[in-house]
């Protein structure tokens, strides 16, 4: 099943091959962005030396890192030799991914990440993998008119802008660049775009013929001695900085270039080189030396890089996420040119032409292509028809209430589910395998345009639910969306006039209503238009702070999307539509994404409710709780599980196992769909309680009642 697994190439650091593995493709996770990647580039340097790395001996790997060596002389006298092997052998067996250089499309965001949207294109330091999951901070938009592949090479061109501005260029310096490989080729055009005068300097005739060609002055210093060209160049002054992006063992490359440098001039080490200075060298001159850390300030700071927090741009300027923003504008603004840099581009399928020969390989750049990476993913696990059958469902929304809630109700009703889309493809592959659902889909417009679909079900963030019900109704579809219908009047207004230029139907989630006790109760209280006062109390309990759900913009608050459902209760048992809500709010200066209010509800024959959604209680407390008083009765139902009658004739209680209506709702809704039955809630009455729900935000903002129009 393509679905839950995606290919990666990854390193067997045991003996050094490299192998495009089928892997479990990742989830999306808090502070995270998926990408479906599209391009990415292969960096030679760093690859190659991976890969010789894996390919040499155990003698040769212990010479190379005689640190690590040091670690198991001394494993070796406290723990003994074999576990010492053991450990060995276990750390050489697990796999290195390769890649970090990635241009790809969102195909989902976790929860704190509100920069990005699904569809995004966009570039991260992810590895050569078919789907990576990448932190918020290593990833950056792409603008419009640059494409996939020259964006993949924006993070190899941030390590190059970082060492760069450890420099310090100012407009008209000599800034030498020391190896002419990737990353020194995008620093020479860095430098020059930054109004440097570059000089480039490269033992490879074919890349320093390419820097020439790029409007870089170069030499090659097996023809010209490097430094008494720079010295030429410069009246004798010498270079005001040097740029090492070269990758040699040796340590003459330090010593040219303390050589070819002014007094006081810089040197930034980018690349990989033998380091043993020689005192003289940097004593006259006072050069200073600086290593360049990657693609800048955050770089391995977890604070920073997992956990999302930036660095306040008026004292970092330069952070990794900005420097790939900036490299991606030099690229759109044909100041870093980097497509003549690309010596080949092979498809990820024949990877092994690159890496097989990766050590004699001449090439500059090679860029990976990923198959069809334009379209979305849709498995299909078993051919089934549906045609011509009413009450087809396609499920967009693959969450835990899609799975633990929504998807067992319909099973149990034995509803046809077709299609099921999540934007990350996974949960909608795993919920297909476990509801037996015919197909996955990471693109909810397969639903959309599927003709034997007629009913979709939408169970998204709350800020997709408007637009989502909107294209449905436009497709002409049946809709059955979770609460809330819209988090704002904008969008509610828009579907109204959707809806009345469709003549299909919507249904909210609103599940309440349909529980057996809620039915009991109004049944009790009979359909009089008698006016009653109604207590709901919803201890609804905390959740964290960071959740999307008190994200005004993508979750509208949790009275937004969870107290409209006693809205909808309350108006269920009145039999009457809300004309005027108030709220009021704990805290002294309580905000709109507020988790602890009280709504006042007048209704238009009279009855009245008051709604306290709480958070701030015990979560051993129960957590829905309904009084009503009318006509010298009172009904108590504590939490879907207990009703208490006082001053009815013929009833006392009732008891029941938790049931907050799901079940009845979908029977009854797919019963409307193919019988063509009336909606089984009004759709006036579902604007009313969104309309109502919203009101409540505005009341507390301007801190008085709002009529309802």
């Amino acid at each position: 099943m393509s679905h839950q697994s995606m290919k990666q190439i990854i390193q067997d650091l045991k003996n050094g091959d490299t192998i495009l593995e089928e892997v479990p493709a990742p989830v999306v996770r808090p502070g995270h962005i998926l990408i479906r990647t599209t391009r990415s580039l292969v960096s030679l340097g760093t690859e190659r030396m991976l890969i010789e790395f894996g390919k040499a001996g155990w003698i040769n790997k212990a010479r190379q890192q005689p640190d690590r060596v040091k670690m198991v002389l001394n494993k070796i006298k406290t723990d003994g030799l074999k576990p010492t092997i053991d450990t060995i052998v276990n750390k050489l067996a697990q796999p290195i991914p390769l890649g970090y250089s990635n241009a790809g499309v969102v195909i989902g965001i976790g929860n704190g990440v509100s920069e990005f949207k699904i569809g995004d294109r966009v570039i991260s330091n992810g590895h050569h993998a078919e789907i990576v999951s990448v932190p918020q901070n290593l990833v950056a938009k792409v603008p419009d008119s640059v494409s996939d592949e020259e964006a993949a090479f924006t993070v190899l061109g941030a390590i190059g802008l970082q060492g760069m501005r450890l420099a310090e260029p100012t407009f008209g310096e000599t800034v030498v660049v020391v190896g002419l490989g990737l990353i020194g080729q995008l620093t020479a055009q860095l430098l020059k775009a930054n109004g440097c005068k570059v000089i480039g300097l490269d033992y490879e005739e074919d890349k320093v013929s390419l820097a020439d060609s790029l409007g870089i002055t170069t030499a090659n210093p097996a023809v010209n001695d490097p430094v008494k060209f720079v010295q030429s160049l410069t009246n004798n002054v010498g270079a005001d900085a040097v740029l090492i992006t070269a990758s040699n063992k040796g340590n003459d490359i330090i010593a040219q270039a303390a050589n070819m440098s002014r007094k006081k001039g810089r040197i930034v080490l980018v690349g990989v080189i033998g380091l043993e200075l020689n005192r003289a060298d940097f004593f006259e001159k006072e050069l200073s030396f600086q290593v360049s850390c990657s693609y800048g300030p955050g770089r391995y700071d977890p604070g920073y890089e997992q956990s999302g927090n930036d660095y306040p741009i008026g004292y970092v300027r330069w952070t990794e996420k900005r420097n790939f923003e900036a490299v991606l504008t030099a690229i759109a603004n044909k100041q870093l040119n980097v497509l003549p840099l690309i010596s080949e581009r092979v498809p990820l399928a024949n990877y092994a032409q690159t890496y097989n020969n990766m050590s004699a390989s001449k090439s500059i750049a090679t860029i990976l292509e990923y198959a069809n990476a334009s379209t979305a993913d849709t498995v299909t696990y078993k051919s089934k028809s549906f045609s011509g059958q009413k009450g087809v469902i396609g499920m967009i929304g693959a969450g835990n209430f899609t799975g633990a809630v929504i998807l067992p109700s319909l099973k149990k009703n034995n509803e046809n589910i077709k299609t099921i889309a999540s934007a990350n493809g996974l949960s909608a592959a795993s919920l297909a395998k476990k509801f037996d659902i015919s197909k996955a889909t990471s693109d909810y417009h397969e639903v959309l345009n599927d003709t034997e679909i007629d009913t979709v079900f939408i169970t998204t963030r709350h800020a997709q639910h408007a637009s989502m019900t909107i294209n449905a109704l436009k497709a002409g579809k049946h809709v059955f969306v979770e609460k809330p219908l819209a988090i704002n009047n904008e969008e509610l207004d828009a579907l109204v006039e959707a809806y009345n230029q469709n003549k299909t139907t919507v249904s909210v989630g609103f599940n309440r209503r349909f529980a057996p006790l809620a039915q009991k109760m109004k049944k009790l209280l009979g359909n009089t238009e008698a006016p009653m006062n109604i207590i709901a109390t919803m201890n609804a309990g905390a959740i964290p702070a960071n959740s999307w759900v008190h994200d005004m913009a993508s979750g509208g608050g949790r009275i937004i999307g969870e107290a409209c459902h006693f809205i909808d209760l309350c108006s269920y048992l009145t039999g009457s539509n809300v004309k005027a809500v108030c709220m009021n709010a704990m805290g002294t200066n309580p905000t709109e994404d507020t988790d602890n209010g009280s709504i006042l509800l007048q209704y238009e024959n009279g009855s009245t409710a008051v709604i306290n959604y709480f958070s701030n209680g015990s979560k051993m407390y129960e957590k829905e709780r309904v009084e009503v008083y009318s006509q010298e009765r009172t009904l108590v139902m504590e939490n879907w599980r207990k009703l208490t009658g006082y001053g009815f004739n013929n009833f006392s209680s009732m008891s029941s196992k938790q049931d907050k209506g799901h079940t009845e709702q979908f029977k009854l809704l797919m019963k409307s769909i193919k019988t063509g039955g009336n909606p089984i809630i009004p759709f006036t009455e579902l604007v009313n309680t969104t309309r109502a729900t919203i009101a409540a935000i505005d009341s507390l903002k301007n801190g008085a009642w709002v009529p309802i129009a």
